[in-house]
């Protein structure tokens, strides 16, 4: 539980600075709270998508990260984001993705911020 815990808090910092950086990534709310509690719930999102579909995702594209040294992972991180601003927007979320071009710049801070977050937070159970 402390380690679902620790990945969501990790998502949502992460998510955090994409919108901060990114132009492209929004999330709207009335008041500070609200946002917060948007933020958290799309973290939650993106946890699920990243643990049930990213792993089929990277199975049918294995050849793909095998001839490019593993680069389409960047590609394949901008879909997970897409995919989670999409499902954000059928569950009235207020979360968005303009584009291919900001969920990849997003995927890759999303990558690096989430890798140092599990440096810094402790993941054991």
């Amino acid at each position: 539980m402390k380690n679902f815990v620790v990945k969501t808090i990790a998502n949502s910092a992460a998510l955090a600075v994409a919108i901060w950086i990114v132009e492209g990534i929004t999330l709207q709310g009335h008041s500070t709270p609200r946002k917060v509690l948007s933020l958290i719930l799309v973290a939650l999102v993106f946890g699920l998508v990243n643990f049930l579909v990213k792993p089929i995702v990277k199975l049918l594209t294995l050849p793909l990260f095998i001839l490019t040294l593993g680069l389409i992972t960047l590609v394949v991180n901008a879909l997970m984001l897409m995919l989670t601003s999409w499902l954000a927007g059928k569950l009235e979320l207020s979360f968005h993705v303009e584009n291919f071009w900001s969920a990849l710049v997003g995927g890759l801070i999303i990558s690096i911020v989430s890798w140092a977050m599990h440096m810094v937070l402790p993941d054991k159970d």
